[in-house]
């Protein structure tokens, strides 16, 4: 990971404005078919910090909060006018938020990934990424109960 370094980043409209204190604890991509809800595309790219190195400088943040498959909280923070989603809140990470790793100001992906997550409904147009560790679904996923076709990554 990146030296002890502040970065910023925002929404696409720029109304919401924040900034990251220090080197994140970890930074991956997720192909759970949240992520791709989530994002509106085939992964999300997540780069986690302590709750206490983010700042948000300016701007207005929505909260959307589910429960997922494993019966864990999830909520996203996304800008109120433009819709970016910018933090992500999982009970799986206590302590923990996750950034949209797009959002940050250029050099836009200066962190290193540190993994990839949720393969199996990993895209098949999508190439190889280079993270470390490679994982299936997760290293402790344990669904509760039945899951929605539509949020079923195992279907494809």
């Amino acid at each position: 990971m990146e030296k002890q370094h502040d970065h910023e980043g925002g929404c696409l409209c720029g109304q919401v404005r924040y900034r990251t204190i220090g080197s994140p604890k970890r930074a991956g991509v997720c192909h759970c078919r949240y992520c791709q809800l989530r994002a509106g595309s085939a992964f999300g790219t997540l780069v986690y910090f302590k709750k206490d190195n983010i700042e948000i400088l300016e701007g207005d943040l929505s909260d959307y909060e589910f429960v997922t498959e494993m019966g864990k909280k999830w909520k996203n923070q996304f800008c109120s006018h433009c819709g970016t989603t910018i933090l992500m809140h999982l009970e799986a990470w206590p302590g923990d938020i996750g950034v949209a790793g797009g959002t940050f100001d250029p050099p836009t992906f200066w962190y290193e990934l540190s993994g990839e997550v949720f393969m199996r409904s990993k895209g098949h147009f999508v190439g190889e990424i280079s993270a470390p560790r490679k994982m299936d679904t997760w290293f402790n996923y344990e669904p509760k109960g039945t899951v929605e076709a539509r949020t079923d990554g195992s279907r494809n």
